[in-house]
């Protein structure tokens, strides 16, 4: 099998590591994997900032990059709810509508293309741990593939995960929300560092790279002594592939 990796802005910046670890997760299964260097940012930003014919220039971009008729793997909830959902929306009645389709139609987040398509089982090779989970409120509410990750994490043998109490709740990032209403965006990640913390785990997870940089950097701020780490640089590593 040939899929695209669609490693989003995030991914190329910043967490470059975790990219190369979920091109080894697909590997991992004989899965063939082609990384198009000339791929930019599903579009999201300006979107939500009301840039629509902006937007529609990024997705015609994407949409004749990843032109063959293979899956585009994407590490984040988020930017598969814009590229499978709100694609869609912003294509409504435009003469482009159906090659969006096409495209939208083969978007898949990582952890569900792991779950649902491959049907992975995996040995884990670490140390019992414990760790709680928080879930990005695009992947949670427009993409829906929570469920994929968390089928993933009860394989892991030596893994607890233990709930967070407000488990759906915003962490403040929201994308650009976090630079328009920057007070009201710490006050809610100041309480999502409390729910974390009152879990007592080693680690909090997450499969969404924003979030992650939001919670981490608040939780350096508060001195926190729970971890944060991607969610597909914890498998790998469980599974024996991360760095």
């Amino acid at each position: 099998m040939k899929v695209y990796f669609f490693a989003t802005c995030l991914g190329g910046a910043v967490f470059s590591q975790t990219a190369l670890n979920c091109i080894k997760l697909l590997q991992r299964e004989g899965v063939e994997v082609v990384f198009k260097k000339d791929q930019t940012c599903c579009g999201q930003p300006s979107y939500n900032s009301g840039y629509y014919d902006q937007t529609r220039q990024i997705v015609l971009h994407n949409v004749r990059l990843f032109k063959e008729d293979y899956p585009v793997i994407v590490p984040s909830g988020s930017c598969v709810g814009m590229m499978a959902h709100d694609y869609l929306e912003l294509f409504e009645g435009h003469k482009e509508y159906d090659e969006v389709k096409n495209f939208s139609l083969r978007v898949y987040e990582l952890a569900e293309f792991l779950d649902k398509k491959l049907e992975v089982h995996y040995t884990d090779l670490g140390a019992p741990i414990k760790v709680t989970w928080h879930s990005n409120c695009h992947a949670l509410r427009v993409s829906k593939v929570i469920e994929s990750a968390k089928k993933i994490i009860s394989q892991l043998s030596n893994v607890e995960l233990v709930p967070l109490q407000r488990e759906e709740e915003c962490c403040g990032f929201g994308g650009t929300f976090a630079v328009k209403e920057p007070e009201i965006s710490n006050a809610m990640v100041q309480e999502k560092i409390h729910d974390i913390e009152s879990r007592q785990v080693e680690y909090i997870l997450s499969a969404d790279a924003g979030c992650l940089l939001n919670i981490s950097g608040a939780m350096a701020k508060m001195r926190s002594k729970t971890k944060s780490m991607h969610f597909y640089d914890f498998l790998a590593q469980r599974v024996g592939l991360g760095a």
